[in-house]
């Protein structure tokens, strides 16, 4: 099976001298495609600072990350952006929504920015709203939608340009149970039926019991897989 993304021997060290805060301390990951997987760890543990690296986000102070075999930490800051905008698919615990902008202007922005053809703009959003559940209140602004809503909003934002990854930093970290329960139903669904690969962190035992795959990490370091 492909591998989608993979972490080998990373380190990552905010700082220097004694104040320096080492986030990861040799972490090694290797992630399949087509697979929902959850990075669990209590705060300070590293989840964040992991996900930003698979991401492409930030860079390792040691060791590499790859993307299927591309190596992220040897790219520019230019083809890291152009790769995470066209091959992967961000969220984030804050919904992080225009609020003038509609649910489905919102959607339709995220793929401006990822660069597809102004013909594909209303089919690709459509797509993405009915996906998760959210076409029918395609036309509300996000201070009329619940939070569960929103989440959803921000979920199809980041599927729209059909990418092969998804990186979710506590996604149900805001929502009650239900909504949390729902947003991790459409992960399960992206996996199934699109064959995306999502990576999220979290800290919700539920969530466990969902995904295909958990890696603990544990003051920098992965220490366990179930």
């Amino acid at each position: 099976m492909e591998c989608m993304v993979r972490a080998q021997e990373v380190t990552r060290t905010f700082g220097s001298g004694s104040g320096a805060v080492h986030a990861l301390k040799g972490t090694d990951l290797a992630v399949p495609s087509g697979k929902l997987v959850a990075l669990k760890g209590r705060s300070g543990s590293g989840k964040t600072t992991l996900i930003n690296l698979l991401g492409a986000l930030d860079r390792p102070t040691g060791g590499k990350v790859f993307y299927r075999d591309q190596e992220l930490s040897a790219l520019s800051d230019k083809e890291r952006s152009r790769l995470r905008s066209r091959e992967m698919g961000l969220i984030f615990q804050s919904f992080a929504l225009l609020p003038l902008m509609s649910a489905f202007e919102n959607v339709e922005f995220g793929l401006r920015i990822a660069g597809v053809p102004r013909a594909h703009y209303r089919d690709y959003t459509e797509r993405a709203l009915e996906a998760v559940g959210m076409k029918a209140r395609m036309k509300h602004r996000p201070f009329e939608l619940s939070g569960g809503e929103q989440q959803r909003v921000a979920i199809a934002r980041a599927i729209a340009h059909r990418p092969s990854l998804i990186l979710a930093d506590e996604p149900t970290a805001e929502l009650d149970s239900r909504m949390g329960l729902q947003v991790m139903k459409v992960f399960r669904d992206l996996v199934q039926d699109f064959g995306m690969t999502v990576i999220l962190t979290t800290h919700d035992p539920a969530i466990m019991e969902i995904v295909d795959k958990v890696y603990a990490l544990e003051d920098g370091r992965i220490v366990e897989e179930a």
